[in-house]
């Protein structure tokens, strides 16, 4: 694993056991980076999304990193207290937690200023087809890629799995409240 991915996702990657996944998950990550404009410097730097404004203090890597862990905290909570009628796979999990907004990094490019704004890429394929893409080029499994298929609104019209639900819910409860925010 590259040291760029290790900084970013070090801890969470760990939390993967199956190491092919882990290293999979890795991948992605590092040819997301090759081919994006944003180095990891600025994915700790950049808002986490660019429709709240420029001042948003909650950077990209924030915003994902609490995706994560909050995705963690369900997914083990439902473990322990559904009596495994509903059963959660932690790795896909994780993975798909790690890697639902991967596809940001091409949709992302900077203009003549050096603001991060959506580029031409990203005003076509929004970051759950890209990211899949990406995940698909490095092996990435179907239960994992439909979890960064359907943690977006795309994902609204087809049937999602628990994993998919918990990140769909982790990725939007941390975001609509800034969209959508009620300012007294």
């Amino acid at each position: 694993m590259k040291s760029d991915v290790k900084n970013l996702w070090g801890e969470e990657l760990s939390w993967i056991k199956d190491e092919s996944l882990k290293n999979k998950t890795a991948k992605v990550w590092e040819l997301a980076l090759e081919k994006s404009v944003l180095t990891p410097d600025d994915l700790n730097k950049i808002p986490f999304t660019l429709l709240c404004g420029p001042d948003l203090k909650v950077t990209f890597m924030d915003h994902k990193r609490s995706v994560v862990h909050i995705a963690k905290d369900a997914g083990e909570k439902i473990n322990s207290m559904y009596h495994g009628e509903l059963k959660v796979n932690m790795d896909v999990l994780i993975s798909g937690a790690i890697l639902c907004d991967v596809g940001k990094l091409l949709e992302y490019i900077k203009d003549s200023n050096g603001k991060t704004i959506v580029g031409t890429y990203g005003k076509y394929l929004r970051h759950p087809f890209s990211g899949v893409s990406l995940a698909e080029m490095c092996d990435v499994p179907a239960e994992v890629c439909h979890i960064i298929a359907t943690h977006a609104g795309e994902g609204d019209l087809v049937k999602r799995t628990t994993e998919a639900y918990i990140v769909h819910h982790a990725d939007f409860m941390t975001f609509l409240p800034f969209k959508e925010r009620l300012i007294i």
